[in-house]
């Protein structure tokens, strides 16, 4: 197969990938954020914790596959993006031990309080790596300060501070909201009795808290530096990311979307699935389904803004990273694909049927008649 669509098929699932974490893993982290407001008593507390207690573990496959697959695939972007947002990473890490820990732990303890304090444990394993998603995906627009020497030897002088940039928190609030939005629905569609109508109620609020974040970032991309390739670049050349020249001026990220209109699709498909998670948000099933376009269009949409960049350099925009001088050898990407081919379907097969097996609506009843088999 063509190197050139080796690296666009791999620039694609990377893409996929991505949205599976955000479609699978991102309720889980939604419900975590909910959990303080849509629970006022323990056993409150209990069923919505258990909403999501059978499929956390599972649903964080999709993390590490994005993962790996940055590793195997971009080994250039996963060494500079894991370097320079090492803290950044570091915070995440800490917030999502917190999630097994919350988990296990605020059910070994009889006394309110301390099962309170894990309960706002959960709140942060959620909350804070839905942040620092979003800020990471906010920076990639801005850019960071990074290049590479003549062995290709990467130098960056980035900080934590740097990160945390006004456009990147906008995009975190973005995540924020619209994960919370995909645990609204979830709870909404799991949780029965009180704990369900709360997240239900919720939904219309964070829908429109998303649409206006949202719109808002689109509105300051229009006046954000952009970056676009003004050499020839051979997208079946050596991943070398020094052998091009880049431009960088006002508004260039919307040049893909003046130039293929059909693009205009995807952030459609964020507003569209906020606006059917709040009219289709008493039929349950179809409400989370409606919600999870939101994170389908808001990735698409951030890929097809960027591309082919994935992380742009303020310091050395020529060596920017991009998906055609990024990339790992011919045959890697090859027999990554035929891996892909072979254990995606099983994992697609094997999630369908877990949650083919767990449907049906999480009761207080059924949590106090088997506490020792229920968070």
């Amino acid at each position: 197969m063509d190197y050139e669509i080796l690296r666009l098929i791999w620039w694609a699932l990377l893409g996929i990938l991505l949205i599976g974490f955000a479609v699978m893993d991102g309720f889980d982290l939604g419900t975590g954020i909910l959990l303080p407001f849509v629970a006022r008593t323990d056993i409150e507390r209990r069923v919505v914790v258990n909403t999501v207690g059978p499929v956390w573990e599972g649903n964080q496959v999709w993390l590490i596959l994005g993962g790996g697959a940055i590793f195997a695939a971009w080994p250039a972007l996963y060494a500079t993006a894991f370097s320079g947002f090492y803290l950044a990473m570091f915070l995440v890490l800490a917030a999502l031990i917190l999630r097994p820990v919350g988990f296990k732990f605020r059910s070994k303890f009889k006394g309110a309080g301390l099962r309170t304090m894990w309960d706002y444990f959960l709140f942060i394993g959620g909350f804070v790596p839905a942040l620092v998603f979003g800020v990471a995906f906010g920076n990639l627009f801005v850019g960071v300060p990074y290049g590479f020497d003549s062995d290709l030897r990467m130098h960056e002088n980035i900080t934590l501070f740097s990160l945390l940039n006004p456009f990147a928190l906008l995009a975190g609030l973005i995540s924020v909201s619209m994960l919370a939005l995909h645990g609204a629905t979830w709870v909404g569609h799991k949780a029965d009795g009180l704990p369900g109508q709360r997240a239900r109620a919720a939904i219309p609020w964070l829908a429109l808290a998303f649409v206006v974040l949202f719109t808002a970032a689109g509105y300051w991309v229009l006046h954000l530096d952009g970056y676009k390739i003004t050499s020839v670049l051979d997208p079946n050349g050596p991943s070398n990311p020094t052998l091009k020249t880049v431009a960088r001026a006002s508004g260039l990220w919307w040049d893909n979307y003046k130039a293929y209109p059909v693009f205009w699709l995807a952030p459609l498909i964020a507003y569209l699935g906020a606006f059917l998670a709040v009219v289709t948000r008493h039929k349950r099933v179809i409400s989370w389904i409606a919600s999870a376009l939101v994170p389908v269009g808001v990735i698409a949409t951030a890929g097809l803004s960027l591309f082919p960049f994935f992380l742009p350099s303020t310091s050395s925009p020529d060596q920017s990273l991009t998906v055609f001088d990024a990339s790992s050898s011919k045959l890697t990407l090859a027999i990554m694909l035929g891996c892909v081919v072979i254990f995606l379907p099983i994992i697609l097969a094997y999630t369908g049927w877990a949650y083919r097996i767990l449907r049906g609506p999480v009761k207080a009843e059924d949590i106090l008649s088997d506490s020792h088999g229920n968070y």
